[in-house]
Parts: structure tokens; C-alpha cells; sequence
């Protein structure tokens, strides 16, 4: 049985590294894409499907910019909020009142995350709830330190290298048991103890075990300005600029237009596949360049095909390293960006997997949910259907998963057509 998750976000910081004389809004608040950096960050979180609620500790004197970033939201997101939390004189002492807010809510699990992190992925945030197995062991979400370390002796004016094998920079999310979590910030609060900088410190004093998580070089904090126009110029690539607002209804978009797409990912050494955005346990993972969501990558041919505008592997190339294990929703909220730029609308979108294993039906629902919240359709817009290949070919032979598409598309009718 899925457990209820909250994602809790930290936003009650001052961001005094990126503050100017022209620009009085703390990090979290600042424009990205034209959209507040909090908003973004809960996006990404509320879209996830097993994510049950938001909630967001600030600052007291930040509430007018909440509720500006808040109103901001997709339906989808907003109907998880819950009402935010103030924050106090430390970090530790914002997470722990940010905690203690969730507890009646019923909720099991709990992700801990930097507001000022805004570009966390579904592929990041699906690793880490799978690794949430264990009341007493906390999941840390981090990358392996690559650059080579120094550390100065003072008082010999001299450096010494730092073996760097086995060393990871911790990031956030940070995921925990609500209880075990709460209990270890209500014993170090007892104690007198603030100085705890992100919460597997405190977990590990109180004797919890954290296991990583991999996180991601996109998934860095905005601190700086330097950091603030990196996560611009990560946002136009991303196609992070929301285009929902200029949409017409469908009733005035008349040109009708479908395309189809195919896609095909052979089986790997793994734990679950990606589909549909949807992390699905099995005994094994599909092979790809990026998280190889044989779904997301047909619906996303369906909808370049609709348009006329090339396929997946022509705007998103293996042989580029940035998309090396990338979350494919992206790719489709790119697909979704071009036909907003056509000032068109996708109406519907049909799946057909082909697969023997794992069995679909039991995520169908869970699917269907999930690529509809990654188009901002409502449900009854997607089709997911499931069939086998009554074990002909490499299908039957349980070598992989086929996925056929089709995606509705409706444009304005052109004055020359």
C-alpha cells in the first residue's frame, strides 16, 4: 500500500548572498522564467502522483510574496497546499515547526527541500520514495564530489590533498518518516541543540541510518547571482516559462490535427521501470540514454508529429550528455511548449502498451493520473490501454516494452487555409 507523503519546503531563509541595492525579495521569491523560483519548486513537487500535500514554512514577513507565488499554480498543485507554516531563527528551527504542522494531517513520509532548488525531477524524487523503505533510515538526495579537494593548514601555510573517492555533496530532497524525523528535532530542541545545518545531520545524531539517493548537477541551489542567471539560462532550455494563461478554449481552435508515435526500450539489470512517469517495481528497468519512459517518449513523438515539428531523438539527441538519465517529462513539457507557441491546445491523448511484464493494470489509474498532470488535462482527456503480444516477438519474449501513442491536437485554422 502506498504510504502518504508530504513534501515540506524550507523558504523562511533571508538569501542575504544574493541581495542588491535594486532587488528587495528574498532568493525564493525572485522571477525564474517569469515565474516566482517557490512556485517552480512546488511544481515540480506537486506534480509528482505520490505526493499527497505541500507544505511551504516562511518567513513572517514574506507572507504577501507566498500568496503571489501560491496564486501562480496549476489546479492540480494548489489542491495539496497546505496552509504554510512561519519559520524561526535557524533552519533547524523552521523544519521542525514546518514538522510539527504535518502531523495531523495523517501524513507517513515527509520530504524535506530547499525552496531555492527549483529544477528537483520526477526522476530524482521517484529514486528517493523508493529507497523510503525504513522508519529508522533517512534518504539523502546527493552527488559525488568530482573536483579535486584541499584542505589549509593554518598554521603551516601549506595545502593538503583530500581523497575525494566516497565523498558525495549532500542536496535535498532529504526523505524520513514523519514520526522518526519529528521525534529526532523534538530531542535535539530539548537539548538545547540549533546549530544542525540539513536534517540527515540531525537524523544521524539521533542514530538513524541515511542511505544516498542520486541527485543531480541541475538540482543546485540559487544562492549567488551567478546561480540565479545559471538557473535562467537552465529554465529557457528546460522550457520552464508557463504559456498556459494565452490559451484559447478548445471551441475556437478548429484545426484538428493527430499524430502518432512509437517508441521501444529493451529491459536492463534494474528494480522498476518508468512508465508514464509512473515508477513501477519490477525485476527489471528499461535500457536508455535518458530515464527511458518508453511512454512519455511515444506521447512525446505523438505530439511533435501533430505539429509537424521533427521527433524526440531531433531536440533532445542521445549523444548529448545533458540528457544523460533525464526525467522524460521534460522532453513532453517541451513537445507541450511548442504547441502553446502555435497557440494550440493538445485535446486528447491515447496510450497502448505492449508489454508481458510487469502487469499494467494494477497502474493503470496511477498512470493515466500522471500523464494527464504532466499535460494539464484532466484525466478523462487520457487514454491508457494494455495489451501483450501473445508472446510473439521480442516482446512476448519479455526482451522489453512497446508503447503506441496517439496525441489530438487543435490549433486556430490559419485566414489561408
Amino acid at each position: 500500500m502506498q504510504r502518504t507523503t508530504a513534501a515540506l519546503v524550507v523558504a523562511a531563509g533571508r538569501g542575504t548572498r544574493l541581495a542588491d541595492s535594486g532587488e528587495a525579495k528574498p532568493k525564493q521569491y525572485r522571477l525564474l522564467a517569469g515565474i516566482p523560483v517557490l512556485a517552480h519548486t512546488l511544481n515540480a513537487l506537486g506534480r509528482h502522483p505520490d505526493i499527497s500535500y505541500l507544505l511551504t514554512v516562511i518567513h513572517q514577513d514574506d507572507l504577501e510574496y507566498y500568496q503571489d507565488a501560491v496564486s501562480q499554480l496549476p489546479a492540480l498543485v494548489s489542491a495539496k497546499l497546505c496552509p504554510s507554516v512561519f519559520g524561526g531563527a535557524t533552519r533547524q528551527e523552521s523544519v521542525f515547526n514546518g514538522l510539527s504542522a504535518l502531523g495531523p494531517q495523517g501524513v507517513e513520509d515527509v520530504l524535506i527541500h530547499d525552496a531555492a532548488r527549483p529544477f528537483v525531477s520526477k526522476r530524482m524524487l521517484d529514486e528517493l520514495l523508493n529507497k523510503m523503505n525504513s522508519k529508522d533510515k533517512g534518504v539523502l538526495a546527493a552527488i559525488p564530489v568530482t573536483d579535486t579537494l584541499k584542505r589549509e593548514d593554518a598554521s603551516t601555510d601549506r595545502l593538503e590533498t583530500i581523497a575525494r573517492r566516497d565523498l558525495w555533496a549532500a542536496q535535498t530532497p532529504q526523505g524520513f518518516s514523519l514520526v522518526r524525523i519529528l521525534a529526532a528535532h523534538t530531542k535535539a530542541a530539548a537539548e538545547g541543540i540549533h546549530e544542525f545545518t540539513d536534517d540527515t545531520s540531525i537524523a544521524e545524531w539521533d542514530g538513524m541510518t541515511i542511505t544516498i539517493s542520486e541527485g543531480s548537477t541541475n538540482n543546485f541551489k540559487i544562492t549567488t547571482a551567478a546561480d540565479l542567471e545559471r538557473a535562467e539560462q537552465l529554465a529557457k532550455s528546460l522550457s520552464m516559462t508557463d504559456t498556459s494563461n494565452d490559451q484559447l478554449p478548445l471551441s475556437q481552435l478548429t484545426d484538428i490535427r493527430m499524430g502518432v508515435g512509437y517508441d521501444v526500450h529493451a529491459f536492463d539489470d534494474g528494480e522498476a521501470v518508468m512508465l508514464g512517469g509512473v515508477s513501477i517495481p519490477h525485476t527489471k528497468k528499461l535500457k536508455g540514454h535518458s530515464d527511458a519512459d518508453v511512454v512519455l517518449h511515444a506521447i512525446t513523438d505523438a505530439t511533435l508529429g501533430a505539429i509537424g515539428d521533427g521527433d524526440i531523438g531531433q531536440h533532445f539527441p542521445p549523444s548529448d550528455a545533458q540528457w544523460k538519465g533525464a526525467a522524460s517529462d521534460q522532453f513532453q513539457i517541451d513537445a507541450i511548449r511548442r504547441v502553446s507557441d502555435l497557440k494550440g491546445r493538445i485535446a486528447h491523448i491515447d496510450v497502448t502498451i505492449v508489454c508481458e511484464e510487469p502487469k499494467i493494470g494494477p497502474h493503470r489509474e496511477k498512470i493515466r493520473s500522471s500523464i494527464a498532470a504532466i499535460c494539464s488535462l484532466p484525466d478523462s482527456r487520457v487514454s491508457v490501454k494494455a495489451t501483450t503480444s501473445e508472446k510473439l516477438g521480442f516482446t512476448g519474449r519479455k526482451e522489453g516494452i512497446a508503447t503506441l501513442a496517439s496525441v489530438t491536437v487543435r490549433l486556430p485554422m490559419q485566414d489561408d487555409e
